[in-house]
């Protein structure tokens, strides 16, 4: 339910009510008014005038001090039940002396929803149809006058009776369903304040993850590229005597630094990295392994297990880029004469093992976060992806970085 509909009911139902107080509030004035005016027309001298006159004010005043200006007495039992039987007493007597009152003895139909329980309202409805079809055998009632006075009687007072308890009820409900309005309103402007706040917290949090998202890709291109551009270049120092050498060291630079250039590009654009722009997973950890092992001059077997299949783009670029950063750290760190890369692909998972012969560290190095960026952005990849890394190792006994992640298939969207 939109907040404009929720005003517009809990309006229309004011309305209703506030009209209904106000039939309730002059009716009995009105029905004096009326009563005296017949009364008055009807009366032959000024003495009945006068009688008539004085009936109506007495009425009034009773009605204007016990009725109208004690409103917040309304809720008492006890006092309405003073008020209405006082209203009564006086339009029973102006009855009874001026046969015009019966039109203010209607009112007491109106005012009965005012006694409690419904009983005592039951019992006021039927006093008032007993006096207002009084004429009926005033004043030698035959047989079947009394039986039309009573079946009239029984009649009225059960369909006003029943109709004033209706009243009462559509009231009770009238009021449940404004303060459910009330509720309902409250509720939704605490759901746009909620609804706010979360777009705040999506938006801060979109940003922090483009920026983890930008050092990630950052790190795994730039960062990368210009280390092994470094480390070629350095490498072509130590060989100035070899032309051929210090060519191919030269060559390396040149084509590292354009292929980070171009990963760069795409990372900003978040397009897919060229090994798999061009190649399935499988292809593309065993090119990415073979032009590291060219570059490092390092051995690096490469192996597939299980039952290759397509994998959301998400996955593969996080198994290629834990490729790429491991065997770049076994470049900087390691010293190895032989690295293993195995890709596996399982029922419900997928994973990669880089394995290495080298120096080795301390997993405290690890825990410590004193192993740099890099470790840091993988296991933010495969986290982000509800996959686990691992990282064994020791000093002197080779490294083995795994990553296993859920082996969501290409068309399912990551939550």
């Amino acid at each position: 339910m939109s907040d404009t509909t929720s005003k517009t009911l809990e309006s229309s139902f004011s309305v209703w009510e506030r009209g209904f107080e106000r039939v309730v509030e002059w009716i009995p004035y009105v029905t004096l008014i009326i009563s005296l005016a017949l009364a008055l027309l009807g009366a032959r001298t000024w003495p009945d005038r006068l009688a008539a006159i004085g009936l109506a004010t007495a009425a009034a005043l009773w009605t204007l001090f016990t009725f109208t200006l004690r409103h917040e007495r309304r809720q008492d039992r006890t006092w309405t039940l003073v008020y209405y039987a006082g209203f009564l007493a006086f339009a029973v007597v102006a009855m009874a002396l001026v046969p015009a009152f019966f039109v203010y003895v209607i009112t007491g139909f109106f005012h009965a929803f005012l006694l409690r329980p419904a009983p005592l309202a039951f019992v006021g409805v039927a006093i008032t149809s007993l006096a207002v079809n009084s004429r009926i055998i005033y004043p030698d009632p035959t047989p079947d006058e009394l039986w039309t006075y009573g079946i009239i009687v029984v009649i009225q007072t059960l369909a006003v009776g029943f109709g004033v308890l209706g009243g009462e009820k559509i009231g009770e409900l009238s009021e449940q369903r404004r303060r459910s309005l009330v509720e309902l309103e409250t509720a939704l402007e605490e759901n746009a304040g909620l609804h706010a706040q979360l777009v705040a917290q999506a938006r801060e949090a979109g940003v922090t993850d483009e920026r983890q998202r930008m050092a990630r890709e950052i790190h795994d291109t730039i960062a990368q590229g210009l280390t092994g551009v470094i480390t070629q270049l350095e490498a072509a120092r130590q060989v100035k005597g070899n032309h051929e050498e210090l060519q191919r060291r030269i060559d390396n630079a040149t084509r590292l630094a354009r292929e980070s250039l171009a990963e760069a590009r795409r990372s900003v654009q978040a397009v897919m990295p060229v090994p798999l722009e061009e190649r399935s997973l499988p292809d593309a950890i065993a090119h990415v392994s073979a032009r590291w092992s060219s570059l490092s001059r390092v051995p690096a077997e490469v192996n597939t297990t299980g039952n290759v299949r397509g994998l959301h783009p998400e996955v593969e670029v996080t198994v290629l880029r834990v490729t790429q950063e491991a065997l770049a750290n076994i470049a900087k760190h390691a010293n190895a004469s032989r690295v293993g890369v195995t890709l596996s692909f399982m029922d419900d998972v997928v994973s990669i093992d880089v394995r290495d012969d080298g120096a080795g560290f301390s997993p405290l190095e690890v825990a410590n976060g004193s192993s740099g960026f890099g470790l840091t952005a993988m296991r933010q990849r495969v986290e982000g992806l509800s996959g686990v890394l691992e990282i064994e190792s020791e000093p002197g006994g080779g490294t083995a970085v795994s990553a296993t992640l859920p082996a969501i298939p290409v068309g399912v969207e990551i939550g």
